[in-house]
């Protein structure tokens, strides 16, 4: 069913800079419609300057919820009532639920990935993950693998600074996390290959097709799962494909992780059947 504006309508969105380009209006509209809830879903370009005062709006506008992308992620968590368990570790948010101007952050990215992840392999407990990339996606997703219950997680990152923070900063989370949690110079990927059942890159590289590929992608192996969370299909994943690995770009993720949104915001289960036919149209 259609949604009707009108004056009991409840208003959603998504703070980004920029934001034209996100996919995540297609397929919040499509589940608020589904579901006859009166609600409709905005992007709303918010300059780094600008966010305390879009903060602010949220709860001046009476807005319900938002979800939060680059560059806000970590800034946003500055100006919030609360966070969620999984924030205090991810140290990035996605996701504000406003409770009558009372605004509470969490982070279903780690949730999304997992989700996606399990379209191609049910069981990740006692997997061994190559990681690439210490940003704040790849927080999420070792988080989510952390929860999950995989034996081994090598961070690779070009500064291993990074991925020694990582380390650090969720050193509480298990007291087994030192243990499972290894860093790793991207120089050595390639002899890790053998010891590694999934390779997931949380960088930019491969969204041109000019980047100089994270290592000898030859060396993958059929065996491997490979993820990479660009919504599109990198050279990277041309090359698991030629391998006959199974692989996934980064729409799976994107769309769990806006139906635990969704769920968050509303108490209602997503429809995610009608969420992913929006999203591939």
């Amino acid at each position: 069913m259609d949604t009707v504006i009108n004056g009991e309508t409840e208003v959603y969105g998504i703070f980004g800079y920029p934001v034209k380009h996100s996919k995540s209006p297609l397929f919040q509209n499509a589940a608020f419609s589904y579901l006859g809830i009166n609600a409709v879903y905005l992007p709303f370009s918010v300059k780094p300057e600008d966010l305390k005062n879009a903060v602010e709006g949220i709860r001046a506008l009476s807005i319900k919820g938002v979800n939060i992308t680059v560059p806000h992620k970590e800034e946003v968590l500055k100006l919030v009532n609360e966070i969620s368990e999984e924030v205090k570790y991810i140290g990035a948010s996605n996701t504000i639920k406003n409770i009558d101007g009372y605004l509470i952050a969490y982070n279903t990215d780690a949730y999304g990935f997992i989700q996606g992840l399990k379209e191609l392999v049910e069981n990740i407990s006692g997997k061994k993950v190559l990681v690439i990339g210490a940003g704040g996606a790849s927080r999420a997703v070792v988080y989510g693998l952390i929860k999950e219950g995989a034996e081994k997680i090598y961070i690779s990152n070009r500064t291993l600074k990074r991925a020694e923070d990582i380390i650090r900063d969720f050193s509480k989370l298990s007291r087994f996390t030192e243990k499972i949690l290894e860093p790793l110079p991207l120089s050595q990927i390639e002899e890790l290959l053998c010891n590694v059942d999934i390779i997931v890159n949380t960088t930019s590289v491969g969204l041109r097709d000019e980047d100089r590929p994270l290592f000898d992608y030859s060396k993958i192996e059929k065996r491997h799962i490979v993820v990479d969370i660009i919504y599109r299909k990198t050279p990277l994943l041309k090359a698991a494909e030629e391998k006959g690995c199974l692989w996934q770009d980064g729409l799976p993720m994107l769309l769990y992780q806006g139906a635990r949104s969704f769920e968050i915001w509303t108490g209602k289960k997503a429809p995610i059947n009608i969420m992913k036919k929006a999203l591939s149209d």
